[in-house]
């Protein structure tokens, strides 16, 4: 079974289970958005991880759970629904695998655990330090795992870097003001980011529930290479076939018209234009080792950012989500870097 499987991580990696043969089982709260895991043969049931009734009918008769499902960063929502969805509908998760006797729980934590890392590359073992509502409560979350964990469950939880790839929207806004010339780097740039492309978390997803050793255990996942804010801004804009906008913003009176955009929108249930959490990423440190995924999973990411971006910026312009178009000649030699590359 896999939760959030109407999102971008958790429907590729139901579709990628699906197309191995395994029989598929998606706890879906809007079975509309679901129509396609329903023609690759998932079979989906119409429930939320916040009901205990709804989740427990999911669960039954499950042989592993992959619990993907959370509330992502979003400043119009309060911080107890976020504790409902990232802490409560995991112990519902977590309650329903006792009772049924799961035979594995493999349950999606984040980097951001471990917030600003001080000591790079950070591991398994780096101090936790999350620095806002949703990694505070992805960090509960994940302790009511690691409770059940002692306990005797058979889980194990998975910590992964920035996730991209085609499908994926959070980068987005990124490609579309590069692409439109808008960009500017806040602060230094020089700033560590860690992202792992889609196919090759989904890669260690599957390792997570399928290797006897993983049992117990807590990996980072995360892609071949982390690189500078400045270094991934000048990829994007080489996957867009744009030159990157030179100079950079200040980073503190753009926190403090956060704080700002933050009071006047969210009583009101709005998504401000700009707020602290998205600040995050350049001034935050997320550079991470996968020493531990590698030995002990055999945890091999194999699409470097140069390939990974690229296809994720094609994918964009084929459907139409980056305005203007590419020119024909540089979509033709893309073609050809990502056959050469495949």
């Amino acid at each position: 079974m896999v939760t959030g499987a109407t999102g971008f991580v958790g429907g590729n990696l139901a579709l990628t289970l699906a197309k191995r043969g395994y029989r598929v089982r998606a706890l879906v709260r809007d079975l509309g958005r679901a129509n396609h895991l329903k023609k690759a043969g998932i079979h989906l049931i119409q429930g939320d991880i916040v009901n205990r009734v709804q989740v427990e009918k999911a669960v039954r008769g499950v042989h592993t759970i992959f619990h993907i499902a959370a509330l992502y960063r979003s400043a119009r929502h309060s911080d107890d629904v976020y504790r409902q969805v990232n802490v409560e509908g995991t112990s519902n998760i977590v309650n329903a695998a006792k009772k049924f006797g799961v035979h594995r729980l493999v349950h999606c934590s984040t980097i951001g655990v471990h917030g600003d890392v001080k000591s790079v590359p950070g591991d398994e073992n780096s101090p936790y330090d999350p620095g806002d509502i949703y990694q505070q409560t992805k960090l509960e979350g994940e302790m009511v795992v690691q409770e059940a964990i002692k306990e005797g469950l058979p889980a194990t939880i998975f910590r992964p870097s920035g996730v991209y790839g085609p499908g994926d929207m959070r980068l987005l806004k990124i490609f579309a003001s590069i692409h439109l010339g808008r960009f500017r780097i806040i602060g230094t740039g020089k700033t560590l980011y860690h992202l792992i492309y889609i196919d090759d978390l989904v890669e260690g997803i599957s390792l997570c529930g399928e290797k006897p050793e993983a049992v117990g255990q807590t990996y980072i996942l995360a892609g071949p290479e982390y690189t500078t804010i400045t270094e991934l801004s000048r990829k994007v804009a080489s996957a867009v076939n744009r030159k990157l906008p030179s100079g950079k913003l200040p980073l503190g009176p753009l926190k403090v018209a956060a704080a700002v955009c933050e009071a006047l929108y969210r009583p009101f249930g709005l998504e401000p234009p700009l707020y602290s959490r998205r600040l995050d990423f350049f001034y935050k440190n997320r550079a991470f080792s996968i020493k531990k995924a590698k030995k002990e999973l055999g945890f091999n990411p194999v699409v470097d950012l140069d390939q990974g971006l690229t296809r994720t910026a094609d994918w964009y312009f084929d459907q139409g989500l980056l305005n203007g178009k590419m020119h024909i000649r540089f979509r033709k030699k893309k073609n050809k870097f990502n056959k050469d590359k495949s």
